[in-house]
């Protein structure tokens, strides 16, 4: 099998950048109210994208505390779970253990092992996206900008300020919002353009 290079950081600022999921369409959940009617929506879904932030750690040994945020996407809308309510963790949780809807993203080995410690469950049926692309001749990971480049020929925009954020604060910024969601989101968009592969 061939082996292909993920696009470079110059290859990738050429690029004109992907769409993004705009904030009408992000729902933050927070409350047990929100948590519920996101169940509605979330568990009905065959596929959802996903991912996690949790707040930076800035020591060597420090142990993240995280995941503070996760975040699951459907085609047309993202929610970014806050877990300070038992009920969002509760919602969270029956999610990803489900066996019926398959969780998408990238690089999530680390998210697996902070939901364990984090949730006290384990995601099944989780797909990275990483590993389809290793199999299809991709030798280095090539996480969600990578992805987006070569299936959309777009650049993916991630804020470095976003990404070193506190995602642990109980208010989160509207641009927190846009980037959180969005990983996600692109995920899934990228699932669908493979063809909804299996690893």
């Amino acid at each position: 099998m061939p082996e292909f290079a993920s696009p470079t950081r110059d290859e990738l600022a050429l690029l004109e950048p992907l769409d993004r999921l705009a904030l009408h369409n992000i729902v933050l959940v927070a409350t047990a109210q929100q948590a519920n009617d996101a169940f509605k929506v979330l568990a009905a879904c065959t596929v959802l994208g996903f991912d996690t932030e949790s707040k930076p750690t800035f020591f060597r040994d420090q142990v993240s505390e995280g995941p503070h945020v996760v975040q699951l996407a459907t085609p047309y809308k993202a929610y970014v779970f806050q877990l300070f309510e038992t009920r969002c963790r509760e919602v969270v949780a029956a999610l990803l253990e489900s066996e019926h809807t398959t969780k998408v993203g990238f690089g999530l080995a680390g998210d697996h092992q902070q939901i364990r410690r984090t949730l006290g469950v384990e995601p099944r049926n989780v797909l990275d996206l990483n590993v389809v692309f290793r199999k299809r001749g991709y030798a280095k990971e090539i996480g969600v900008r990578g992805a987006v480049a070569v299936l959309f020929n777009r650049r993916f925009l991630k804020s470095k300020k976003a990404t070193t954020s506190n995602w642990a604060n109980r208010h989160l910024t509207e641009s927190q919002l846009v980037y959180a969601a969005n990983d996600a989101w692109a995920a899934l968009l990228v699932f669908e353009a493979l063809g909804s592969p299996v690893a």
